[in-house]
């Protein structure tokens, strides 16, 4: 434990770890908040039409249901879902790297 601090060692991991996520590289941001189903998808779908493969996008969205939809159509469409957090303001962020 940092004394000095009053913050121990595990706390310090977890929040690199966090930080870790929050930073990852991604070549185009869809805001998708406050969008309900299907618009979060359809913007996915739109920015990949824009990019190249193996660029990663970073989508935002609100939609409770969005997880579903995005983790479904990455698996089928074979896009890889790199990452997903689920933040305590409802905000869902995705980064999604096209095939």
């Amino acid at each position: 434990m940092l004394s000095f601090l009053n913050v121990t060692e595990d706390a310090i991991i977890s929040v690199i770890s966090e930080l870790e996520k929050i930073m990852i590289k991604f070549d185009l941001e869809v805001n998708a908040i406050g969008l309900h189903c299907p618009l979060p998808l359809l913007r996915l779908k739109k920015a990949l039409s824009e990019v190249k493969s193996s660029q990663v996008i970073k989508l935002t969205a609100t939609d409770p249901a969005a997880h579903l939809d995005i983790g479904v159509y990455s698996e089928q469409s074979g896009h890889q879902l790199i990452e997903f957090l689920k933040k305590e303001d409802k905000q869902q962020v995705f980064y999604i790297k096209k095939k």
